[in-house]
């Protein structure tokens, strides 16, 4: 511990320059750590100087530069030495030095017990054993780590049972491989090796399990082709399942006319019926077939009334009459949903839009009834800060204050980071103080629920600490983050939740250290400020390229904290992310409007890949939201849906609409995405304020 503590202490001047190494790895970033290296030469610190160089080389398939910088760190490598001798294992492996491999790794296992790459080393090894002829000593070894499965130690082990003749063992772990994880890489090997024996056919209980594999992983044209193939081999009972799975793969797959061409042909019973007409009503939804998808509807209400396939198919009616506009037969469907599925996971969902059309089509006593019958029948759903804040509204029109305020109150007290909790503090203050109602309905909502974790600072005698922070100086954050995750206490205070964000943050991956914060702690917005540790909010809202930030916000105009919320919204500070739609950067901003944003600016030899640099990207995505907020006359929310919808269908929603406040126009946005993103982005602006005063 004390040698660990001073290497740490040592090569903290290293850490900037193995930062600069591993993220950018040009000549001059090599030159100085090389430099520190030399001038550490022997000590602690130079052994980790010289790992972090031959990793650089590793990533840079540089592998003889890397063992021999190795074999430098070698003597001084401390607690770090299963990190030099694995990767000696890996630029050997790049090299093809397999013999190599194999002696460099043989006592890996006793030396190194507890080290995280116990497994990768195994795998590495039996792979090496096995080219370099050795196939007893690979099936010894990848026996001992078959658990749980890997699909590489999987294959080398099949491939070695065949090496020695053990011809009935190495097929029944490749078909195992094979058949039971198709989304692996090695699955496409295992079959060569299996075809290579004849071995290749399987039951059709594998051959199905397999299929089905590939639709859950979201490979849907190979599921379809796997399906159609097992189809002309199956038996007469079998056909009609594989057909209606069929056709399902084949509508995930884009392909409608296929789907329907299967599913019209099929003469099926029970719930087969029901899936086969639901797919049936989505295509004909698809397609703005409302003929057809009556018809569809009409013979599942017929069929299969308590199916969950009807389910769902009321609540895809209810939201393409929702889109057309046509709001009585949207209130219909999801009316019927929650009356003959009120125990389904989608009533609660369905009654809430019912509710709140009901009163954007002025039928105020339903909406009054609905909004309270959702406290009621489903207190914990996410709605809730929503019919209590609209509850609150009609009472306020009925002149009922007292029991508006009641509602606010238990909203703000109960939901306080909500979009809805600062808009009930806006009401509240118009309102002014006066007597509160009480409410028994109130009591049915559920209080939030604090989480067990207990927070605790590092421990000063943690191994696995330590070496963590060994490999933070050496800006090998994701073996460092690694490290501790496997020192993460059973029970007890956890402490390796902040030091893990911390580290993400550390390395530049703020969007990881967010994502992390919110699977650690998901229900913080349900949370009070003193119910986490500060640092906690400040991973959840960080502040990453700050001074840029301010300064493109400054110069349009804008809420600094708003532009951060929605920043956080787009990308989670991620400057590299690119969606499906090819946006880019910071704020998401598409190519063709970066362009006309970058002449608008006057940037000189503007290029498209400009947008992953921060800077540019804020100064381009500032202007364009600037825009936006002109042209809807300074109101964030409308801009915001602007932002991610587009304009063009604002400007139709806000002229169809007659909205009386923002408020009800983001509940009324008929896209649950852009409903939802901008509520958050206003409800993390007020976070974000909150944890940053400004004076």
């Amino acid at each position: 511990m004390q040698r660990m503590n001073r290497a740490f202490v040592a090569s903290s001047t290293l850490k900037p320059m193995a930062k600069q190494l591993l993220e950018m790895r040009t000549p001059p970033a090599y030159a100085g750590v090389q430099s520190y290296a030399t001038r550490h030469a022997g000590t602690d610190e130079g052994a980790m100087a010289n790992l972090v160089l031959a990793y650089a080389h590793i990533l840079d398939r540089q592998y003889p530069q890397a063992i021999t910088l190795l074999k430098k760190a070698q003597p001084k490598s401390g607690e770090l030495g299963d990190y030099v001798v694995y990767f000696t294992a890996l630029a050997q492996s790049g090299e093809a030095d397999n013999e190599g491999v194999a002696v460099t790794l043989h006592d890996f296992e006793q030396k190194y017990p507890d080290s995280i790459f116990a497994r990768d080393a195994a795998s590495l090894y039996v792979s090496a054993l096995l080219i370099a002829n050795q196939p007893q000593s690979a099936i010894q070894t990848a026996l001992k780590y078959r658990a749980p499965q890997r699909a590489d130690i999987e294959l080398v082990l099949g491939r070695a049972y065949l090496k020695i003749g053990e011809t009935q063992k190495g097929s029944d772990v490749l078909r195992h491989l094979y058949y039971t994880m198709p989304l692996s890489d090695q699955a496409d090997p295992a079959a060569a090796a299996l075809s290579s024996i004849g071995e290749l056919n399987a039951s059709l209980a594998e051959r199905k399990a397999r299929a089905d594999l590939l639709a859950q992983g979201k490979r849907y044209r190979d599921a379809a082709r796997e399906y159609s193939d097992l189809f002309s081999i199956a038996p007469p009972e079998y056909r009609d399942t594989i057909q209606v799975s069929m056709a399902i793969a084949q509508y995930h797959a884009g392909d409608n006319r296929a789907a329907r061409k299967t599913l019209e042909t099929l003469q099926v019973t029970g719930d087969a019926n029901a899936q086969r007409l639901y797919f049936l009503a989505d295509i004909a939804r698809d397609e703005h077939d409302e003929d057809r998808l009556n018809d569809l509807m009409a013979q599942m209400r017929q069929s299969a009334p308590t199916s969950p396939y009807f389910e769902q198919s009321l609540l895809s009616a209810g939201n393409m009459y929702l889109l057309k506009k046509d709001y009585d037969h949207a209130i219909d469907n999801y009316r019927e949903l929650d009356q003959r599925f009120p125990e389904g996971k989608l009533a609660h969902y369905a009654h809430w839009k019912a509710t709140w059309l009901s009163l954007r089509q002025g039928r105020t006593d339903d909406a009054r009834q609905g909004f309270e019958d959702q406290i009621a029948k489903y207190p914990d759903s996410a709605e809730i800060p929503a019919a209590l804040y609209w509850r609150a509204r009609i009472a306020e029109d009925d002149h009922n204050i007292a029991l508006a305020r009641a509602y606010y109150r238990k909203l703000i007290d109960r939901f306080p980071n909500y979009y809805y909790a600062d808009r009930a503090r806006e009401r509240m203050t118009t309102l002014g103080q006066g007597s509160v109602a009480t409410v028994a309905l109130l009591d049915h909502i559920p209080p939030v629920t604090i989480p067990k974790t207990q927070f605790s600072d590092v421990p000063d005698d943690d191994l696995r600490a330590q070496k963590a922070h060994l490999l933070e100086n050496c800006a090998l954050y994701d073996f460092a983050i690694k490290e501790l995750q496997k020192a993460a206490p059973k029970d007890g205070p956890d402490w390796t939740a902040a030091e893990i964000a911390r580290l993400y943050q550390e390395s530049g991956g703020y969007n990881r250290a967010l994502n992390y914060m919110k699977r650690t702690v998901p229900s913080y917005f349900s949370l009070d400020y003193s119910a986490l540790p500060r640092f906690y909010w400040e991973t959840l809202f960080p502040r990453p390229y700050w001074t840029d930030l301010k300064r493109y916000s400054v110069a349009n105009n804008l809420d600094p904290y708003l532009v951060a919320s929605l920043i956080r919204q787009e990308s989670e500070f991620n400057p590299t992310a690119i969606s499906h739609a090819n946006a880019l950067g910071l704020m998401q901003v598409m190519p063709g409007t970066g362009k006309k944003l970058a002449r608008e600016e006057r940037l000189r030899r503007y290029r498209t890949e400009q947008l992953l640099l921060p800077a540019t990207n804020m100064q381009l995505g500032t202007r364009y939201f600037k825009e936006l907020l002109d042209q809807f006359d300074g109101h964030p929310e409308y801009a915001l849906a602007a932002y991610n919808a587009g304009s063009d269908r604002v400007q139709s929603w806000l002229t169809e609409g007659n909205f009386r406040d923002p408020q009800e126009f983001v509940e009324s946005i008929p896209f649950t995405e852009t409903r939802e993103y901008v509520q958050a982005i206003m409800r993390n602006a007020s976070v974000y304020k909150k944890l940053y005063p400004t004076p």
